[in-house]
């Protein structure tokens, strides 16, 4: 151990490139830490020499984290939490904190979801400041270096979502898939949709490169059963949206679907097969439980679903 080379990096080099490597901006990093961005540059600085690295560089009109940069983030995270646990020993009091928290979600959950939540969060920390993201934007591994707090999305409990041990998943809602179709579709009017029905027609797909494949697409693979999909589309809405104008088929959850706008006036339809399990689920870092916000946080996210929803919760 190299302590005299360990005593040149101070608590401030580290939060500066926790910061950095979530804002990737000089001028951002220098307002939340409310600092000039001279300062900044000048820890900047410092840390390059102690480390023998660039740790960021421009490209274009960007900076970009350097590989050893990106690779430090999750351990200089956990020593910012862990320091954080050693000053803080007053108890955790949500109407004076004045802190920041980051959740990724998709556009759809932001409708069932995002509006409520965030109006009784507010209301127990009228301080904080929540960033609400696109989960197509920052996803997990925004997690695992630190740049984000939660994660809430859809998926198939049937299939294990990502392989990260260090990654937590909650269930919040359970769910069922649904079939939502143009009212004027040739199937809108029939009282049982078959599965043959299902499959003569063609399909909105969601894409999601984290997500496996859903288990009841499995199912049909082992049948030798195939839906066609030419399009694919990133979120709920969209998908909607175009089957208010097309004959094509949109599978997808029902607490979605009784509750968007852009749902109203398709038909929705009970699915001819097998689907799997599905939910709402709520993503973390094991590590971030230590600290005692985070903590609050993630108790007022399941309060408020489970109240708002009355859904029981289950470990994925």
């Amino acid at each position: 151990m190299d302590l005299a080379k360990l005593s040149r990096i101070s608590m401030k080099h580290l939060i500066t490139l926790h910061v950095m490597l979530d804002t990737l901006s000089v001028t951002a990093s220098a307002e939340r830490l409310c600092l000039s961005p001279s300062s900044v540059s000048k820890t900047l600085a410092q840390l390059r020499l102690s480390l023998n690295d660039e740790l960021f560089y421009r490209h274009g009109n960007k900076l970009v984290a350097t590989p050893l940069a990106r690779r430090l983030g999750p351990g200089v995270h956990q020593i910012i939490n862990d320091m954080n646990q050693i000053i803080t020993q007053e108890t955790f009091n949500p109407a004076h904190y004045e802190g920041r928290f980051s959740l990724a979600m998709r556009e759809s959950t932001f409708e069932l979801l995002a509006v409520k939540l965030s109006a009784h969060v507010l209301n127990l920390a009228p301080n904080i400041r929540l960033d609400i993201c696109s989960k197509d934007t920052v996803g997990f591994d925004g997690l695992v270096k630190g740049a984000l707090d939660f994660i809430i999305l859809p998926h198939d409990l049937s299939q294990p979502p990502i392989s990260r041990s260090e990654l937590v998943w909650e269930t919040l809602i359970n769910d069922e898939m649904v079939c939502l179709m143009n009212p004027e579709h040739p199937l809108a009017t029939q009282t049982l949709m078959t599965l043959d029905n299902y499959l003569d027609y063609s399909h909105i797909g969601i894409a999601d490169a984290d997500l496996n494949t859903p288990f009841f697409e499995m199912l049909l693979a082992q049948q030798a059963y195939n839906r066609v999909v030419p399009i694919s589309v990133p979120d709920f809405g969209c998908a909607a949206l175009m089957c208010h104008h097309s004959e094509l088929l949109f599978t997808c959850s029902r607490r979605w679907a009784e509750s968007a706008l852009q749902a109203r006036g398709l038909v929705t339809k009970a699915l001819p097969l097998d689907y799997g399990e599905v939910a709402y689920s709520l993503v973390w870092h094991r590590q971030s439980m230590n600290d005692p916000a985070h903590r609050w946080l993630y108790e007022q996210i399941v309060a408020f679903t489970t109240q708002e929803f009355s859904s029981l919760r289950m470990k994925v």
